[in-house]
């Protein structure tokens, strides 16, 4: 069973400078589409809707340790776009990339995995969400830039809460 969204298991780093400690290493081994879907459910009797759509983004990131400092991070984008009760499409993604950590300590393993790599994968998102849904027959949806550091503190906030609730 995989363990995802846990603190890896990652050898500690001494905070003394030590000529002899081994590089920090963090590096890109693949970024990869792991899944794409869209549908466009009214076809073709919504590319007759002239009103501006509402639009809506959900984002989630997951990670899991693989092997020898590897990590798996996932990035799933969920779009959907609505003419008051109808939905003209729906893009679901997930962006996906392995990366190499080692010699970095625990607590910047963790911020690296919930907010460096979900940064480096969502260009990628963000331009297959594009394209997919121009291929469609819509204009291109642009997707602002997402602060992964903000989203991380709201989910470290919340984390707190719920811990402190239950004391």
């Amino acid at each position: 069973m995989s363990k995802k969204n846990e603190t890896p298991e990652v050898t500690p780093v001494p905070d003394v400078a030590d000529n002899n400690a081994p590089n920090p290493i963090f590096v890109i081994e693949k970024i990869y589409l792991k899944d794409a879907s869209l549908e466009v459910p009214h076809a073709p009797m919504i590319f007759t809707q002239r009103d501006t759509p509402e639009i809506s983004v959900q984002l989630n990131n997951q990670s899991e340790p693989l092997e020898n400092g590897l990590f798996h991070v996932t990035l799933q984008v969920n779009v959907r776009a609505k003419i008051q009760d109808k939905t003209l499409f729906m893009v679901e993604l997930v962006q996906a990339g392995v990366f190499r950590i080692q010699n970095i300590p625990t607590n910047d393993v963790t911020v690296l995995l919930n907010v460096s790599c979900p940064n480096i994968l969502f260009p990628y998102a963000r331009e297959a969400i594009s394209s997919e849904v121009t291929r469609a027959g819509f204009p291109p949806v642009v997707l602002n830039p997402v602060s992964f550091e903000a989203l991380y503190q709201q989910r470290l906030q919340q984390i707190d809460n719920s811990s402190s609730t239950l004391q």
